[in-house]
C-alpha cells in the first residue's frame, strides 16, 4: 500500500504544482493571515522591531558559531556582508547626526560583528570562501540605491546629504540579501547554519515589516506623511515589503526541508 502523506506534506505538494500566479497569491494571502495575527496577539507593535532584532541577533549568532567552531566559510557571501556594513556605516553616521537613540547601539553591535565576520571570510578561513560561486557584481546595487537616493529622499529639516545617506541605506538594506541568495541559487544545496542564517534574517524582516505597516494602520496613514511629503513614504514601506518578499521563496523551502526532517536543504531550479 501507498504511504499516506502527512498533511504538511500534502499541502506543500500541492501548492509545489501550483502554477507561479497561484503561489504569489497565497503567499500574499499568508502573509496578510499572519499580519492579522500579529495585530491580535501583539498589542505594543514596537515590540515587533525589538522581535526583528533579536531574531537577526540570534541569526548572526548562528553565523559567528559557524565560523568559530566548523572553520569554514563555505556558502557564506562575503559580497552580503560587505553590503551590510556599508549600509550600517551609512546607517550609523545618520544616527549620530539625525536622531540618536538605542538603536544606534543595536546597529554598532551587528556592524562589530559583521566587520569580524567579513575578516574571518577574507584572511582566516579564505581557503573555504566560494569565490567563483559568490559571483554578484554589487555595483549593480550600490550604484542605483545611491541614484535612487539622490532623486527620492526624506523632505525633512536634516542637511540635503544627510537626507541622501538615509535614503540610500534603507534602498542598500532591502537588497543586500542579493549576493547571498545568488551563491545558494549556485550552489543548489545550503548546509543547516548557512540556511539557519538567511531563514534567521527573513523572520527578522518579515517582523520589520510588519512593525511598519501595523503601524501605518494604528496612525491611519498619519506614520506616512510624519516621514515627509512625495513619494519617500510609499519608497520606505515598499523596501520593507520587498527585502521581505526577497527571502520568502527560501523560507518556504527552508521549513519545508525542516518540517520533512532534511538537515541539507536542497534548492530546486530558479529558487532564489
Amino acid at each position: 500500500m501507498k504511504a499516506t502523506k502527512r498533511p504538511i506534506q500534502a499541502v506543500a505538494t500541492w501548492v509545489r504544482r501550483q502554477p507561479p500566479k497561484i503561489k504569489v497569491f497565497l503567499a500574499v494571502v499568508s502573509g496578510l493571515a499572519a499580519l492579522v495575527f500579529l495585530r491580535m496577539v501583539v498589542h505594543d507593535h514596537d515590540n515587533l522591531f525589538v522581535a526583528a532584532e533579536a531574531v537577526h541577533s540570534v541569526g548572526i549568532s548562528v553565523l559567528i558559531y559557524k565560523l568559530m567552531k566548523e572553520k569554514t566559510c563555505a556558502g557564506l557571501s562575503l559580497k552580503s556582508q560587505e553590503l551590510t556594513a556599508i549600509f550600517l556605516v551609512v546607517r550609523l553616521y545618520c544616527s549620530f547626526v539625525m536622531e540618536y537613540d538605542i538603536h544606534t547601539l543595536l546597529d554598532s553591535a551587528t556592524l562589530l560583528t559583521t566587520l569580524w565576520v567579513i575578516y574571518m571570510i577574507r584572511f582566516n578561513l579564505r581557503s573555504s570562501y566560494m569565490e567563483d560561486k559568490d559571483n554578484f557584481a554589487i555595483y549593480y546595487l550600490v550604484i542605483p540605491c545611491a541614484l535612487l537616493a539622490l532623486i527620492i529622499h526624506p523632505a525633512t529639516h536634516h542637511n540635503i546629504l544627510n537626507r541622501i545617506c538615509w535614503a540610500f541605506c534603507v534602498y542598500l538594506e532591502s537588497i543586500s540579501v542579493l549576493p547571498q541568495l545568488r551563491v545558494m541559487q549556485n550552489t543548489k544545496i545550503v548546509e543547516p547554519f548557512t540556511a539557519h542564517y538567511v531563514f534567521a534574517l527573513g523572520v527578522a524582516r518579515f517582523l520589520s515589516c510588519a512593525h511598519w505597516v501595523l503601524q501605518v494602520l494604528d496612525t491611519r496613514g498619519r506614520l506616512l506623511t510624519a516621514l515627509g511629503y512625495g513619494l519617500w513614504p510609499s519608497m520606505v514601506l515598499l523596501s520593507e515589503i520587498v527585502q521581505t518578499f526577497i527571502l520568502a521563496d527560501f523560507c518556504y523551502y527552508y521549513v519545508k526541508s525542516v518540517l520533512g526532517g532534511q538537515l541539507v536543504l536542497r534548492l530546486p531550479s530558479g529558487v532564489v
